[in-house]
């Protein structure tokens, strides 16, 4: 489970990064979503390992605020984008 955490926990920011130096709003978009899944994935991880005893409630507490903290962020992002773009409509 941890090494769950770690690999999506980073990807988090990897994807970030490419978002970053995407070569379209497109490609910025699709980065931003699969960060923002990663994001997800990784409070999935997070409350299993508290579920399991592995972080006490105190570590649980602070890890997943701020996992909730990017989830929200990416969200903003992602209906950001897809208003700029007219996704779904």
């Amino acid at each position: 489970m941890c090494n769950q955490l770690l690999r999506s926990g980073t990807s988090i920011g990897a994807n970030n990064a490419e978002a970053t130096n995407a070569v379209s709003k497109t490609d910025y978009r699709s980065k931003s979503y699969i960060a923002l899944k990663e994001a997800r994935e990784s409070l999935y991880w997070i409350d299993l390992l508290h579920r399991n005893e592995y972080i006490d409630d105190r570590q649980y507490e602070s890890i997943y605020t701020d996992a909730e903290e990017l989830v929200k962020i990416f969200v903003a992002r992602c209906k950001k984008l897809d208003a700029e773009l007219n996704v779904g409509k």
